[in-house]
Order: structure tokens, then C-alpha cells, then sequence
């Protein structure tokens, strides 16, 4: 007959057996480690009100053709060639951006001063100098753009005005005999591209191109005053521009 400390003793290793047996199954089944806390990822917010400076370079394209002489029409018009007019320009711009997921969409008024000047001789009038200057223009946009955090492509359409003075002279003669001052409004389209590198500060690049149409310029003969001659002109302007903007609004997004 067994005593009952050996019972006791043999309960106590089948016990210690079977908790050795289950304890590597158990820890098969629990993990590594504890779970990972998620990464954020940072998101940059094109939202709120923006204003900046641009600057670059440009050139309108410029042709003219007589439709009127001395008061009498000219049918065909008669070709006097054309020119570009090219330049420096140098402004700022205004304008409010709003964002939903990737899609960016924004208005913008934007204003220049302008140095484009060309000039060719008629191809009519002989030795007749025609020369183009603008001095100023304008663009009053909509935007639509593609955002990847800090990287922004857009297009941009609306309209267009410029500040345009037309002369007419003799190489020989330091006088301009002829000259009209117009302000020209037309439509305009454009491509860009900015990159936010800090959280309010972007910069970026941009290309305009301005349709101004055609017009009619009225040209009068100083000093007499008198009705010389009537040109069609027609007009676009080119511009490439760089720009910094300054963004009041929402801190970079942190997203989980």
C-alpha cells in the first residue's frame, strides 16, 4: 500500500508533465511581438488663400494689314508683315485654392508690367517702320489640378487683357508720325507647375498663351490730324513665367 505522500508526489509530476506539454502550443500561437503602431503618412493641404510674385519672359506675335487708306477701303486687305514683340515681365498674383482627395481647383487674378517691343518694316509702305510695345496685361482664371502631397500640375482658361501701343515711323527719323494706344481683351490658356517645399511656401513655373483676336486700329497723321490710314491687327501674346506663392491656410495633413 502506497503512502499518501507518494500519491501526492506522483499527482504532482503528471501536473508539471501535461502544463510542459500544452505551454509550447500556446506560445505557437501568440505573436512575435506586440502590434505596430500605424506609420503616418504626410499629406500636403492646397487649401486657403494664396498670393505671390512671378516673373519671365514673353513675346506677342503681331501682324498688320491696311483694310482703309485716305478714307477709301482696301478690298483685298494688303499685308504689312508681321513681328514678334518680345520681352522681360515681372508682377504678382491673388487668388484661392480648394482641395478634395487629389483634385485641386482654384480661381486666380494675376497682373503684369510688361517690356515686349518688335517692330518690322511694311511690306507695303516701305520704308515704313511698324512697331508693336505692351506694357502691361492680365489674367482673370479658373484652375483644375492634380496634387501628389507637395507636387501640383494644373490648367488654367479664362481671359486675357493687355495693354498694347502701335507706331509707325521712318528708321531714318527719330519722329513716330503714327500711333494708337489700345487695351485688348481676348481669352487665355495655360499649363503649370508648382511644388510646396515648405508648409505655406510653394514655387513654380508657368506657360500662358493669350488670344487677342484682331482689331482695328484708326492711325492719324501728326501734326496734321488727318485720317492716314485704317490696319487690321491681329495678336497673341507668349509668356513663361516662374512664380512664388505664400499660402494662408490649413498646416500639412498627417494622415493615419
Amino acid at each position: 500500500m502506497r503512502s499518501p505522500g507518494s500519491r501526492a508526489l506522483r499527482i504532482a509530476v503528471l501536473a508539471a508533465t501535461g502544463l510542459l506539454a500544452i505551454a509550447p502550443a500556446k506560445a505557437a500561437d501568440l505573436p512575435l511581438y506586440g502590434k505596430a503602431s500605424p506609420v503616418p503618412v504626410i499629406g500636403y493641404d492646397w487649401i486657403g488663400v494664396y498670393a505671390g510674385i512671378n516673373g519671365g519672359g514673353g513675346f506677342g506675335h503681331t501682324c498688320w494689314s491696311i483694310i482703309r487708306a485716305l478714307g477709301v477701303a482696301v478690298d483685298p486687305a494688303v499685308g504689312e508683315g508681321c513681328h514678334n514683340a518680345g520681352g522681360g515681365t515681372v508682377g504678382g498674383q491673388i487668388g484661392y485654392r480648394w482641395q478634395k482627395a487629389r483634385w485641386v481647383f482654384g480661381i486666380e487674378g494675376q497682373g503684369n508690367w510688361a517690356d515686349f517691343t518688335g517692330s518690322n518694316v511694311s511690306l507695303a509702305l516701305a520704308p515704313q517702320t511698324n512697331r508693336t510695345r505692351i506694357d502691361a496685361f492680365g489674367l482673370f482664371t479658373g484652375q483644375m489640378g492634380y496634387a501628389v502631397n507637395g507636387l501640383l500640375i494644373y490648367g488654367k482658361a479664362g481671359t486675357g487683357v493687355a495693354r498694347a501701343r502701335y507706331e509707325t515711323f521712318v528708321a531714318a527719323s527719330p519722329l513716330v508720325f503714327n500711333s494708337v494706344e489700345r487695351t485688348r481683351w481676348g481669352y487665355t490658356l495655360g499649363i503649370g507647375m508648382e511644388w510646396g517645399f515648405a508648409e505655406n511656401w510653394s514655387v513654380g513655373g508657368e506657360y500662358n498663351h493669350v488670344f487677342l483676336g484682331h482689331h482695328t486700329a484708326d492711325f492719324a497723321t501728326v501734326p496734321a490730324n488727318a485720317l492716314s490710314r485704317s490696319d487690321r491687327i491681329g495678336q497673341d501674346i507668349d509668356m513663361a513665367l516662374i512664380r512664388v506663392n505664400y499660402r494662408w491656410g490649413g498646416p500639412v495633413v498627417v494622415k493615419y
